[in-house]
């Protein structure tokens, strides 16, 4: 197996609490709603999905409510252990640059994180190689990526960006690339465009991306936890209006892509 980036296995084993993400704050309820409101119009009913990054299961568990026969595949034995005592789908140790199962044995391959760590374009081309290698002929592979605007989104919504700080969030956008030096990991920050490019490149059809959140997600981060239930219809709303739209879909912390195998 393809051991996982240091700096990445103990930002998510010490400091980064997985399992809350997308549940508490605003924002991450937003891009929860979201996700899944996209993944059940791509999905086809019953299908055998392989969701690869999956953490500690927050999407595997809804999927195998709705029906699916969900494995969860993670580099990170503490997010396998937890998704492995939920129950109701299976759960191992993997890489998505290396994946145990046979060709085109899946309907559906999932890739909602590890495209935004693997910074090196010859991993990420890998992973999706292999996400296309295990999908089913006219199966569904998505994967999710970090706007290139993202961190400069948030941190110039929440009173982060300073003199002192900006060139961290103009030298990521210049190059997609971060460090882990501000607040996040090693991660990688697509354009829409190049997200597009990457999985029609891995062979992928009818590709498109769209944004997830839209453009409010960060005045729900930064809203007091009593205000975001009333906040939140009206921001599905507004990311669903917009998720196409070329002029706004940068404006979402997060895309999602989506292709086809061919055959």
């Amino acid at each position: 197996m393809v051991e996982l980036d240091p700096v990445i296995r103990a930002f998510y084993r010490d400091r980064y609490a997985e399992d809350e993400r997308l549940v508490v704050r605003g924002h991450g309820r937003l891009e929860f709603l979201r996700t899944q409101e996209l993944l059940r119009r791509w999905l086809p009913p019953g299908a055998v999905v392989l969701d690869v990054g999956g953490a500690t299961g927050v999407h595997a568990r809804w999927l195998a409510g709705d029906g699916h026969q969900v494995t969860l595949v993670d580099p990170v034995p503490e997010h396998v252990a937890a998704a492995a005592a939920v129950g109701g789908f299976a759960a191992e140790v993997g890489d998505a640059r290396a994946l145990r199962q046979a060709d085109a044995s899946v309907d559906v391959t999932l890739l909602l994180g590890p495209l935004y760590h693997l910074v090196d374009p010859a991993d990420r081309a890998l992973a999706l190689a292999e996400a296309v290698r295990v999908t089913r002929p006219g199966g569904v592979v998505v994967a999710a990526g970090i706007s290139r605007y993202g961190g400069l989104l948030e941190a110039g919504s929440n009173g982060a960006l300073t003199d002192d700080n900006v060139h961290l969030f103009t030298e990521a956008f210049a190059s997609g690339a971060i460090d882990g030096s501000y607040g996040f990991t090693v991660a990688y920050f697509h354009h829409a465009d190049e997200l597009a490019g990457e999985l029609t490149t891995a062979g992928l059809q009818d590709v498109d991306v769209l944004g997830v959140e839209g453009p409010a997600a960060n005045i729900l981060q930064n809203a007091a936890p009593e205000n975001i239930d009333n906040l939140l219809p009206s921001a599905v709303l507004f990311a669903r209006l917009v998720e196409s739209d070329p002029n706004l879909r940068a404006g979402s912390p997060h895309f999602l892509a989506y292709g086809r195998v061919a055959g």
